[in-house]
């Protein structure tokens, strides 16, 4: 049947809200709520593309006001239950800072979601546009804003992608085809078909559910990418558990000597590499006793020592990575040395962007951070006895190119040195832990994620654990880690594809507004969802 107008009355009343504003606001704070279930500790990984279906629930037929609205309920919740992590030492201001920040960027970032809504149904009002058009840019703008916040401001925070979720769930291994934020394209997408199958079939039809059921059993049932076996490497990978948090109590060399006391696990274990997490007490290239000791450690372990410290380069300081051979000794000439630093420090924690406008408005806390790192330009690779390792350092496990170039610079394994001191005892350690575990499967090698005080472990190509050590434990891992070869199409096209998911997103929703201004709004006899509300 059809409204007066000629339009199917199961395709009436686009422009309606769905929900009244302040329902539509609640669901927006529980949406935010269940997005943080599926990030570890508790790792709900289906609560992600639940909260997802609910936040677009809560933005269809709203105004660019309501919409902001509910964009910034959702965002406060979300990423003040997420990353509450960092008032673990420096107090509410860093975590209500980054809160506020991360929730206005998403409260903007959402608004293009309910002009789609009301646009792209005028442009395309049958089944074809509501249930593949409208759903393939409701992902594409998602998407989008996930990338935006993922480069700006300050290098960005790519911290809260729905893609990183999803490493226990029957999805991940679309990554080694699309990336991670082709997976939450993915998501998003199968997401919004659902929706529109239920507003257009009103339950009434169960045939017309070959479209969503296809959907989800596509993105369930794709194997990962197989990478090609090329032997294995013995890695120990050791979790000192010293006194190494910003605000600990130490003695000069204390995390070296821990380090090395944990190491005594290992020796005799007949190793390739031994590898050891962020962070030292000195820069072994200008302080003779911590050289010693390095290579003591190395010359026991009968193998190369992958560590890390801050490291002094003229007037720069790098959060550099360095593979300490046999060969060097004691006395390292630091051109004989392999390195890679840090590609992306942490804004306001290994540097201060804008210092001297942010010390006029928090003097304390910034006047705490003495140190700037530079950022670092080198490959984020180092080679062992002829074989490739790619290194991420820290949350640079977050930063796409930073993998890739690794992959594409050769690396058959994956070794991700972390320091999370300064996050004991809460939710960081797991998430950091998780993305690495998302970085297995999107490459498709073996990780060794390696921390200070933990959790420690060796994962296989397919994101399942090897080996762990707990939280909080000092000890050391041994294992003959699978080495893997061949690039999956995730890391060649994730770049390419993330470029054409904004970009096309942007575009496909201006043109469907320009499109939909000679358009009038499908009218109908037949009574709204729902009451409509304000908003």
């Amino acid at each position: 049947m059809t409204s007066r107008t000629g339009t199917p009355r199961h395709l009436s009343r686009q422009g309606s809200p769905l929900l009244p504003l302040w329902p539509a606001l609640a669901l927006a704070a529980v949406a935010g709520v269940l997005m943080d279930l599926a990030y570890p500790q508790a790792g709900v990984w289906v609560a992600a593309p639940i909260a997802a279906g609910l936040l677009l629930c809560a933005l269809i037929g709203r105004s660019a006001a309501g919409a902001l609205g509910v964009g910034a309920v959702f965002g406060v919740v979300f990423f003040a239950l997420l990353v509450s992590w960092t008032s673990r030492y420096l107090g509410p201001v860093p975590w209500l800072a980054l809160t506020f920040v991360q929730a206005a960027i998403t409260a903007v970032g959402v608004i293009p979601l309910t002009l789609a809504y009301r646009w792209m149904p005028r442009v395309a009002p049958g089944r074809a546009g509501r249930m593949v058009l409208l759903p393939l840019l409701l992902a594409s703008l998602w998407t989008g804003r996930e990338i935006l916040m993922g480069a700006w401001p300050y290098g960005g925070f790519p911290w809260a992608r729905l893609g990183m979720t999803q490493v226990e769930s029957p999805v991940a291994a679309v990554s080694s085809w699309v990336g991670v934020s082709g997976l939450s394209f993915a998501i998003v997408f199968a997401v919004a078909v659902t929706i529109e199958w239920v507003r257009v079939s009103r339950w009434r039809r169960p045939s017309s559910a070959v479209l969503p059921v296809a959907v989800v059993g596509v993105l369930m049932l794709v194997p990962a990418f197989p990478t090609t076996g090329s032997g294995t490497m013995r890695i120990g990978a050791v979790q000192g558990n010293g006194p190494s948090g910003y605000f600990d109590e130490r003695e000069p060399g204390a995390i070296a000597r821990a380090q090395a006391a944990a190491s005594v696990a290992v020796e005799g274990e007949d190793l390739d590499l031994l590898v050891w997490p962020e962070g030292l007490d000195g820069d072994p290239f200008q302080d003779a006793r911590l050289a010693r000791e390095l290579a003591g450690v190395a010359e026991r372990a009968g193998a190369p020592l992958l560590a890390n410290a801050a490291t002094v380069v003229g007037d720069d300081v790098y959060n550099t990575s360095f593979l300490w051979d046999l060969s060097i000794g004691a006395a390292p000439r630091r051109a004989d040395v392999q390195t890679h630093a840090k590609r992306h420090p942490v804004p306001f924690g290994e540097y201060v962007p804008d210092r001297e406008l942010y010390n006029a408005l928090a003097p304390d806390l910034v006047g705490l951070i003495q140190r700037e790192y530079t950022h670092g330009t080198d490959p984020p690779v180092v080679t062992v006895d002829g074989t490739p390792v790619g290194l991420a350092i820290c949350f640079d496990v977050i930063y796409d190119d930073v993998i890739a170039e690794s992959v594409r610079s050769g690396a058959q394994v994956l070794v991700f040195q972390t320091n999370n001191a300064d996050f004991r005892d809460t939710d960081e350690n797991l998430q950091q832990l998780a993305f690495a575990r998302m970085r297995a499967i999107e490459t498709g090698r073996s990780v060794v994620n390696v921390s200070t005080v933990g959790t420690s472990q060796i994962i296989a190509p397919d994101g399942t654990t090897v080996d762990s050590l707990p939280a909080g434990t000092a000890g050391a891992l041994a294992a003959d880690v699978e080495l893997r070869t061949g690039t999956t199409p995730g890391l060649l096209l994730g770049p390419v594809l993330a470029g054409l998911i904004l970009w096309g997103g942007i575009g496909a929703l201006a043109v469907a507004g320009v499109l939909s201004r000679g358009t009038r709004s499908p009218a109908t006899d037949e009574p709204a969802l729902t009451p409509a509300g304000g908003g």
